[in-house]
């Protein structure tokens, strides 16, 4: 388990602003806000190439995004 603060452009950091634009992403999508698709992909695929070592990456980090934005909302997730 890591502590501390994780350093620019680390493994962990860079998890984490991928978890964070994805959360963004579905957030704006949800309340109609006009977020550009296309700075959001920029990103993503920027950080996703920093630690592309991880095939699972994006997928893993668009279901945290999920569930941080559900979280924001007051939505539980859906079973089944």
């Amino acid at each position: 388990m890591e502590t501390g603060i994780a350093p620019f452009g680390s493994p962990t950091y860079s998890r984490e602003e991928l978890v964070a634009e994805f959360t963004s992403a579905f957030l704006c999508n949800r309340s109609g806000i006009d977020n550009t698709i296309e700075n959001s992909t920029a990103y993503i695929q920027g950080w996703a190439r920093a630690i592309n070592k991880d095939k699972r990456l994006v997928v893993t980090a668009a279901s945290q995004g999920q569930k941080a934005a559900d979280y924001i909302l007051g939505q539980r997730a859906q079973v089944g």
